[in-house]
This record gives C-alpha cells, structure tokens and sequence, in this order.
C-alpha cells in the first residue's frame, strides 16, 4: 500500500488523469471536426464531465504536494466520473431503447451567465441526435466506450487517490 500511496501523492499520477482526459477530448474533437459525426446534447455533457476529468489533472499536477489541493483535486475527479458514466449510461439508454417520449433536448441546459454553446460553439454546441448511433466498434458504440472509460476512471480513483488523501508516510 505504501507504493499506491507514494504514486497517488506523485505529480506523474496526476499527469496521467489529465493526459488520458485530454486523449478522449482529442478523439470527440477529431469525429466531430474530421469524421463530420454531431455530438448530440448529452455527448455534450459527457464532454464536460471529461474536462471535468482533466481540470481535477491540472489541479493535482500543480497541486499534488498540498493536501488540500489534492483533495479538491480528487473530489472533482469522483464526481465528473460518477457524473459521465451516469450520463453515458443514460445516452445508451436512449439510443438502445427508442422511445418517441424519451429525448435529449437540441440545446444544452448551461446557465444563463455561462452559455457554452455560444462562446465556445465549436466545442459545446450540439448539432447532433441522441438517438443516432453513428459510430461504433467491435460492435460497440461510443456512449458504450465512454462507460468503459468513466468505469476505469472511478477504479483508478478508488485504487490510487483514496490512498492519496492519507498522510503520505515516505
């Protein structure tokens, strides 16, 4: 447990989470802009969970000897991949069980003193249906990929950053 807990408090834990979150938002970036595949409004809440994954990075990099900091860093990291996996969950939902009445909405419910979709179209704007399931692999669809990736994101948590809240005893 002392080598878990001697990573969790290293700064090259906290370089990975962010550059794994940075992989995923690399890959929507290229099927939206490249692939010409539209995100729909819950990929677009999806997407903000994993910034949400990379934000706790960034703070944990610059952070990761503060145990404060730390903490802040791995509460935003629980909770943006408990939030995507719920979210990606409830995408596959709506896109294996057609159902006229059970929709996503075509604009994102952002705050009226944030509105995403407007200053940032080209990243948070959904053009896009949730019941369209334009891509998949290995008989997979995308929503699917992302609740195996929010799923590895709540073990790394639960494996290396539960440990990292611990007094680090090196």
């Amino acid at each position: 447990m002392n080598a878990l807990t001697h990573f969790a408090h290293s700064r090259k834990a906290w370089i990975i989470l962010f550059l794994s979150g940075l992989a995923l938002e690399i890959t929507a970036l290229f099927f939206q802009h490249v692939m010409k595949l539209d995100p729909c409004v819950m990929c677009i809440y999806i997407r903000l969970a994993v910034i949400g994954i990379m934000l706790a990075g960034l703070l944990g990099i610059f952070g990761y000897q503060f145990k404060g900091l730390r903490a802040l860093a791995t509460l935003v990291w629980g909770v943006s991949a408990v939030w995507g996996v719920k979210l990606a969950y409830e995408l596959v939902d709506i896109q294996t069980n057609a159902n006229p009445f059970a929709t996503c909405s075509f604009l994102p419910d952002f705050p009226g003193w944030m509105p995403l979709h407007e200053w940032l179209p080209w990243l948070f704007l959904p053009t896009g249906m949730c019941t369209d399931t334009p891509w998949e692999i290995f008989g997979v669809t995308m929503a699917q990929w992302m609740i195996l990736a929010f799923t590895l994101y709540l073990i790394a948590f639960a494996l290396f950053f539960i440990p990292s809240l611990m007094k680090n005893r090196t």
